[in-house]
């Protein structure tokens, strides 16, 4: 299939790019810049420099393509413009990026729990429910977890932290988790077989806790026992609305995406990935 991607050069969009392209689809990248062009052209795969407000390119690239995957983040207001631009085109596939985070707190997650999300995130729910009902697409909704892998994303953080000695909160709380390339191999898999309004989590299966990530990172780090709990409200004053996000517990399996789509996410846990060595400081 040709697929219009964005966010082709960030950490989730890098890993779905390659996984598009060994699976044999032809891969249109929307990069801002010209270096983000040359790294998508070394890939294999195809640029266009624009910018993912632009409601008219977005309209003409997404018309050229028989699906859209759309990686970026933008921020609410060029989201909903994205997303009418795209539905406007009509390409046969769109898949948009949402969270689990939506979902809010929870001991046993899956797609049909109600939503109760935290304000960092609590705008996605008016752009996701409409699109996933729009009309005449195959229109699709994939909601990560914390993605790990590679010595990237927000697990960084847990490191950082414990670097200074605290858990990320009191570290009671559950994170769901993914490896990047495990996220990636389920977009590939969306896009060839999920069914119009689908929603998959995009969880690996393991939930660790905030604690168990800054105990196995002291233990990386030859801290010797001295990471403790760091107040919530500490923990907020310095991170904001994202902070009160990564102190929503969470936990969640993804069967659903493994028993439709056939996933088979089989890398590391994130507990794994810092223990080898894939977050030490650089």
């Amino acid at each position: 299939m040709k697929i219009l991607l964005t966010g082709a050069t960030g950490y989730i969009g890098s890993a779905v790019r390659t996984a598009l392209i060994e699976r044999g689809h032809e891969v249109t990248a929307l990069v801002r810049s010209s270096a983000a062009s040359a790294v998508v052209s070394e890939s294999g795969a195809s640029a266009v420099t624009g910018d993912v407000g632009d409601a008219a390119l977005v309209r003409e690239l997404a018309g050229k393509n028989d699906g859209v995957i759309h990686l970026a983040a933008p921020g609410p207001d060029v989201e909903a413009s994205f997303a009418e631009a795209v539905l406007a085109a009509s390409p046969e596939v769109f898949i948009r990026t949402g969270g689990v985070w939506v979902h809010g707190p929870g001991e046993a997650i899956t797609e049909d729990t109600p939503r109760a999300a935290p304000a960092l995130v609590a705008w996605r729910e008016a752009i996701d429910l409409p699109v996933l009902a729009a009309p005449g697409v195959r229109s699709v909704l994939i909601e990560p977890g914390i993605v790990y892998g590679h010595g990237k994303g927000i697990p960084g953080l847990v490191v950082g932290a414990a670097q200074s000695g605290t858990f990320i909160g009191d570290g009671s709380q559950h994170w769901t988790t993914v490896h990047v390339d495990d996220l990636a191999a389920l977009y590939v898999l969306a896009l060839e077989k999920a069914s119009a309004g689908s929603v998959f989590l995009g969880v690996g299966g393991d939930n660790p806790t905030a604690r168990e990530l800054g105990e196995a990172a002291d233990r990386r780090l030859g801290l010797g026992g001295r990471v403790g709990p760091e107040d919530p409200a500490r923990t907020i004053a310095r991170l904001g609305d994202f902070g009160a996000a990564l102190l929503v517990s969470q936990q969640a399996g993804g069967e659903k995406a493994r028993r439709v789509l056939g996933w088979q996410p089989s890398r590391p846990s994130l507990i794994s990935e810092i223990a080898a060595g894939g977050y030490d400081p650089s």
